[in-house]
């Protein structure tokens, strides 16, 4: 079971055991005392003894053509979900954040080599994760650059075009 089918598979046990899903931003919560407070955007105050914040992880795909054909075939957007799939391949995570560092560093346990593949010539992530990535001797860097194109043969990722982000 992965992505939505698992959350499915989590959603309808909770319901069966009396949680009530509140889809729907939270503005404010109140987490002390015995009875819980939970404010919605509507203003809507949910009260409760026990409130489970899940925020989930969202992803942001890159918008290429091929990204959604080749899901699951090569492109992934969960390191700890697939990891295990690219067992000695070389792998590249997109993103100069402490989720791309966290990430790339994870897959080095798995693949051949990790590049990181970042739009800037610095990354945003915290000095730790930064300094984690860069001691990583399976870890490089494509700085300055972006994903222009994703390369397919017989319907398995293959490849990918990198676009300098300063000369094109």
């Amino acid at each position: 079971i992965d992505g939505p089918d698992l959350m499915l598979n989590m959603r309808a046990q909770a319901e069966k055991f009396g949680a009530e899903m509140i889809d729907d931003d939270i503005v404010s919560v109140n987490l002390t005392g015995t009875i819980k407070e939970v404010t919605d955007s509507e203003g809507t105050v949910h009260r409760a003894k026990t409130v489970i914040i899940a925020t989930g992880s969202g992803y942001r795909k890159l918008g290429l053509p091929k990204e959604e054909e080749l899901s699951g075939r090569g492109v992934s957007w969960c390191a700890t979900c697939d990891g295990f799939f690219f067992r000695d391949r070389d792998i590249v995570v997109v993103g100069g954040g402490d989720t791309a560092m966290e990430e790339a560093t994870f897959l080095t346990r798995f693949a051949s080599s990790v590049t990181i593949v970042h739009r800037r010539s610095t990354l945003r992530a915290s000095k730790v994760m930064q300094n984690r990535a860069f001691t990583n001797d399976k870890i490089t860097f494509a700085f300055d650059s972006e994903i222009a194109e994703i390369k397919d043969t017989n319907g398995m990722l293959s490849g990918v075009v990198l676009r300098d982000t300063f000369t094109g």
